[in-house]
């Protein structure tokens, strides 16, 4: 029955990518003074879940599968920060930004996981 379950894997993915991001994040801050550097960020998650071959079950016949066209694509547009006359783009506010995002999210996703370990612990007992 586990086998069918595939949130611990999604969730592990997840924390893989968060950790390349802090990484980066924090590479981008190290060299916040160094002329010429460019600031750097990691692929959006949707697009590496994009890839990932996960698909959703009907385990009861009531069970609603999602359409083709249900997913919604979203495109943002952002204004630049700013680049240095040194040629520096890292922008020390953006990075904390993105810093607490990936907090953010990382907690959630321990929390989801938490959460989902409880509800299998409980039913199996």
């Amino acid at each position: 029955m586990v086998d069918g379950i595939h949130l611990f894997s999604l969730a592990s993915r997840k924390s893989e990518w968060l950790s390349v991001r802090q990484a980066t994040i924090a590479e981008n801050v190290a060299n916040a003074s160094t002329p010429g550097f460019r600031a750097r960020d990691v692929e959006p998650f949707r697009d590496v879940f994009d890839r990932t071959s996960l698909q959703l079950a009907a385990t009861r016949p009531d069970h609603l599968l999602p359409t083709q066209d249900s997913r919604v694509s979203e495109t943002r547009t952002r204004d630049g920060w700013a680049v240095t006359h040194s040629g520096n783009s890292v922008s020390i506010e953006e990075e904390l930004i993105k810093a607490s995002s990936a907090s953010r999210e990382h907690s959630l996703a321990t929390s989801v996981v938490k959460s989902f370990h409880r509800m299998l612990m409980q039913s199996a007992r």
